[in-house]
């Protein structure tokens, strides 16, 4: 999401009003000029369109080809009229541009059109008044405004984008909750909620605030918020997002977040962000319009010089230098970057891929090694059980029903582990009595008459109860949790519990592998638990028990050997994040706003890294490819411009010029329009 100012100056402008951008306290006006000036940029565009049609219809080209001759007593002065009009409002932001980018001594693209425009006015004001012979630019000049307006409002209007729908999302949140109050409910506005107050979201209703379910169960889409087209179950103490949309049930909710603290408000602000930076492709655009610059005024003066010398009357001089800097600015340049950056937006968006920094989107074409954090990244951050171990004929699903179980009314993360398992196979829990939790070494319960304990190896040892198994020392020598499932004193077998690695993490290191891209992981955990799951899901290395504040010191360690990209949850990760050459972060609800990465991945899933990179790759691509088709044809234009086969009969008139860069700024259309995913 390319930041492309008002003025649409050059790089060394640019940076200056950013700076200055930073001393001014509400964001929401830089915001609100952003908005202002793609209102402009429409306005001028519009209105320089309509005066462009009769431009073209009193044009002698656009007459002689299409066989017209619409010609009136006075029509001369009504086309330089409305011309004039055109060139001074259509115009204006070029002419003030290139002061601007003259001023930072950084001429650019503002400078290459504002010279155009101007060398095609005065020539064919001269033309008019009679002052030098020959054909007026004036439709050449009314379109290339028209274009070029064109071109900055394309990309406004993409940078815009998403922050206009998420802002809308915002107004058309509720105005009034239901707060839950001692002396009933009461409906109050939004703003006066203060973290800690209980709400009633009833059914089809939008959430007003985020914050935690205390009471009840339902489902919510939150589609427009976190890309999940399923609606997402909520039950008593999961997280609900102001914005999305409840279900079927009622709900109870205690307030977390209000105000510019929220889900929402983070998004906009993070989207507002990546409007101030700049595209390296934008600035590779500035410099090639710099060296048309160049091109436009020594060709041109060259050219008027060598005329003269050669003896030709001055009107043709003239209007060879004219002609070659008027089609040396070719309008596809305006939208060579433009017009792939709002194909790229929108697909971005589409996918999940919230990206913070341009510069840093297009740097993702360059990794050669994604680490990834391991806890919460590359696996769900719970316990649950991997390993189920029987020691008897009972089948797997059975120690595991009896385990967890026994184990239901422990609110200890094993436990919950365990009960998590069972669900996700289905199991349904028998009935526990004489529940009681065994200090530090497990819990025990009866079930069905039988007396059935869930304990560690310490427990076993001190009842010098023997249960040694192959399959319980691989698991342990994983750095996997084993606790021992006893019914009556009989050991009747083993359940190792782990962090659960993600379904998606296998997939998304093999579409990285496929892009011959390196996959490592950073942990804090022991090199057991490290080894184990980088041998699950093939990761070519693995730093375990790195500290927090030792992350960015590995990741510079990993940078002497490759160019990278860090993925983490955007927290204890911040400084790797910032440290690596790309920062992605896996954003999960309320956690999406991290301000240390440069991409967030709003859908939580590992596997668009691998997206972040091909989209790189391939709008860069498409960029540098619209950047040639938008230039090259200067390669030969210009010399036929400036008349260097003029001895053999061949000239290329200011009518062929301009149906020359009509047919670029054709090419570069469909070009963008082609980008993929």
């Amino acid at each position: 999401m390319v930041g492309i100012l008002p003025a649409m100056a050059g790089a060394k402008y640019e940076k200056q009003l950013r700076e200055a951008s930073r001393q001014e306290p509400p964001k929401t006006h830089r915001h609100g000029d952003h908005a202002h000036a793609l209102a402009d940029f429409r306005r001028r565009f519009v209105v320089s369109v309509i005066l462009t049609v009769p431009i073209l219809l009193l044009s002698q080209t656009i007459q002689g080809f299409f066989a017209f001759s619409p010609v009136f007593p006075g029509s001369v002065v009504v086309l330089f009229a409305l011309s004039t009009a055109v060139y001074i409002y259509g115009g204006w932001p070029f002419l003030t541009g290139i002061v601007r980018e003259l001023r930072s001594r950084s001429p650019g693209m503002m400078t290459l059109i504002a010279v155009a425009i101007t060398v095609a006015y005065l020539y064919s004001a001269a033309v008019v008044f009679g002052l030098v012979g020959g054909e007026g630019f004036f439709w050449e000049l009314a379109t290339l405004i028209d274009i070029m307006l064109l071109g900055h409002w394309i990309e406004m209007r993409s940078v815009l984008g998403a922050s206009r729908a998420l802002e809308e999302l915002v107004r058309i949140m509720p105005s009034e909750a239901h707060r839950v109050t001692d002396a009933g409910i009461e409906d109050v506005p939004v703003d006066r909620l203060a973290p800690g107050d209980a709400v009633l979201i009833k059914p089809g209703e939008k959430v007003p605030v985020d914050g935690v379910v205390t009471g009840g169960a339902t489902s919510m889409s939150e589609a427009m918020l976190t890309g999940e087209s399923r609606p997402v179950a909520k039950k008593e103490g999961d997280r609900v997002i102001g914005g999305a949309i409840n279900g079927e049930g009622s709900v109870t909710v205690e307030v977390e977040k209000t105000g510019k603290e929220t889900y929402l408000a983070q998004v906009v602000e993070l989207v507002r962000q990546a409007q101030e930076s700049k595209s390296r492709a934008q600035d590779l655009a500035d410099r090639a319009a710099f060296v048309l610059v160049v091109i436009a005024l020594s060709v041109g003066a060259i050219t008027f010089i060598a005329w003269l010398a050669a003896g030709e009357a001055l009107g043709f001089a003239v209007e060879r230098s004219a002609t070659v800097m008027v089609i040396t600015c070719p309008h596809a340049l305006g939208l060579a970057v433009p017009l792939v950056v709002a194909v790229s937006t929108a697909l971005a968006a589409s996918a999940g891929l919230l990206i913070r920094d341009r510069n840093a989107f297009e740097r993702a074409r360059n990794v050669e090694a994604v680490v990834f954090d391991k806890t919460g990244t590359l696996t769900e951050g719970r316990f649950g059980v991997t390993d189920v171990v029987p020691f008897d004929a009972s089948g797997e699903d059975e120690l595991l029903r009896l385990a967890a179980s026994v184990e239901s009314p422990s609110e200890h993360p094993i436990a919950l582990g365990m009960v998590q398992s069972a669900a996700g196979r289905g199991l349904a829990l028998h009935t526990v009595r004489d529940f009681r939790a065994i200090p530090g070494k497990g819990v025990e319960g009866e079930i069905s008459g039988r007396k059935v304990a869930v304990v560690g190896p310490g427990f076993l040892q001190e009842q010098g109860i023997a249960a040694r198994d192959e399959r319980v020392a691989a698991a342990e020598s994983q750095g996997k949790t084993v606790v021992f499932l006893l019914v009556g004193d009989k050991p009747a077998g083993a359940l190792a519990l782990a962090d659960i690695i993600r379904l998606e993490s296998r997939e998304a290191v093999g579409r990285l592998k496929a892009l011959d891209i390196r996959c490592m992981m950073l942990t804090g955990d022991n090199r057991h638990v490290a080894a184990w799951v980088a041998a699950e899901i093939g990761l070519d290395e693995y730093f375990a028990g790195v500290l927090p504040h030792e992350k960015a010191e590995k990741i510079r360690e990993v940078q002497q050997r490759y160019r990278v990209a860090m993925v983490g949850d955007g927290i204890n990760d911040a400084p790797a994040l910032v440290q690596a050459d790309v920062g992605v972060a896996i954003g999960a609800g309320t956690d999406v706003a991290v301000e240390s990465a440069d991409i967030v991945l709003v859908r939580s899933d590992p596997r668009d890294v691998a997206a972040i990179v091909g989209l790189s790759k391939k709008t860069y691509a498409k960029m540098l490819q619209n950047l040639l088709w938008a230039t090259g044809y200067n390669a030969f234009a210009i010399p036929l411009a400036a008349g260097v086969l003029f001895g053999y009969g061949i000239v290329l008139t200011p009518a062929a010029g301009a149906i020359l860069m009509s047919a670029s700024t054709v090419i570069v259309a469909i070009n963008a329009r082609l980008l993929r995913m």
